[in-house]
């Protein structure tokens, strides 16, 4: 080959890769948020990706879309977000986001931020190798949860059954149920469960029966469900005296006695990371399911004798810090 045919084919090659790169770096993503929680937001996942080199109007297009609670209008939104053809579809906290993601679409990337428990819900067939299409972040800690009912009963002592408030239909709470149960047998604690499966479940006859069961307390199992519908759930505990804890700092803000939290911004942090990667070529199939826990407490400054005193103002506002 002649030196000059040489050369023309070498800056060839190169004026290929030159444009190569540009298109890499013009083309803009597609990313889309699902979540179930009205409260929650993706702040920390756009946050995180900006660190990592994608602005929203340049290259970047982040798309949030909420069921605001109601888990029926889950699909139709995923259906939605499947017509739209994004890069990767993120989803919210809880369960039933992702699984609405996964029965829409089977070859666009879904990274769910938390979900308790991954492999029950059949959303990957290991942690180590999820597998499929859907990766993300697992584990709410199910095992924690005779611990917090250990706390509840230490400030609420002498009670002999414990009101719990949780979604069936979400593979975690059945978990945390069965870990509830068994520490409450320890001592012989009743468990007394109201299961609600939609906002219009939940209401004060229902809560009545809790007390007319015995309840003393109520321990809200996380599920962005219970969490959507928190602030009628206080209001009616503070009313029929039940000191409240939960798996969410939403609901310390509106009142509950005592949150015990993980940190789900650390976790959308995390889900950043693992959307870059994707949109960079990596398949999420071998992605490991993490499931590093980080918690926090976050307890209200009501002190323990205001929630059992029958004196106590029933519309006294709750303070958290």
């Amino acid at each position: 080959m002649r030196r000059r045919e040489f050369l023309g084919l070498l800056g060839g090659a190169a004026f290929l890769d030159a444009q190569r790169a540009v298109t890499q770096t013009l083309k803009t993503y597609r990313v889309d948020f699902l979540s179930l929680d009205p409260a929650e937001d993706a702040s920390a996942i756009v946050g995180r990706l900006r660190e990592l080199g994608y602005s929203e109007g340049s290259n970047l297009t982040f798309t949030e879309h909420s069921a605001q609670g109601d888990p029926k209008r889950l699909r139709s939104l995923a259906d939605a977000i499947v017509a739209e053809k994004p890069d990767v579809i993120v989803t919210g906290w809880g369960t039933l986001a992702p699984k609405a993601a996964k029965e829409a679409t089977s070859t666009i990337p879904i990274v769910f931020s938390t979900v308790g428990d991954a492999v029950g819900a059949g959303l990957v067939q290991t942690l180590a190798r999820p597998g499929g299409n859907v990766t993300g972040f697992t584990g709410l800690s199910t095992d924690l949860k005779g611990k917090q009912l250990q706390i509840l009963k230490e400030i609420v002592p002498g009670q002999q059954a414990v009101g719990v408030l949780l979604n069936p239909d979400t593979p975690y709470s059945r978990l945390a149920l069965e870990q509830l149960r068994a520490a409450a047998a320890v001592d012989g604690t009743r468990i007394e469960v109201l299961e609600v499966r939609s906002p219009d479940e939940f209401s004060t006859n229902r809560m009545d029966e809790l007390v007319a069961g015995g309840a003393r307390s109520l321990f809200v199992l996380e599920d962005p469900l219970t969490n959507s519908i928190r602030g009628r759930v206080v209001d009616l505990a503070r009313t029929l005296r039940l000191p409240t804890m939960a798996g969410t700092t939403e609901y310390a803000l509106v009142g509950a006695l005592l949150s015990y939290v993980s940190d789900r911004k650390y976790r959308q942090r995390r889900t950043a990371d693992y959307v870059d990667k994707i949109l960079k070529g990596q398949s999420q199939g071998i992605f490991r399911s993490s499931s590093r826990p980080i918690f926090g407490s976050c307890l209200t400054l009501e002190l323990r004798a205001k929630w059992a005193s029958p004196s106590r103002p029933r519309s006294s506002p709750a303070r958290t810090r």
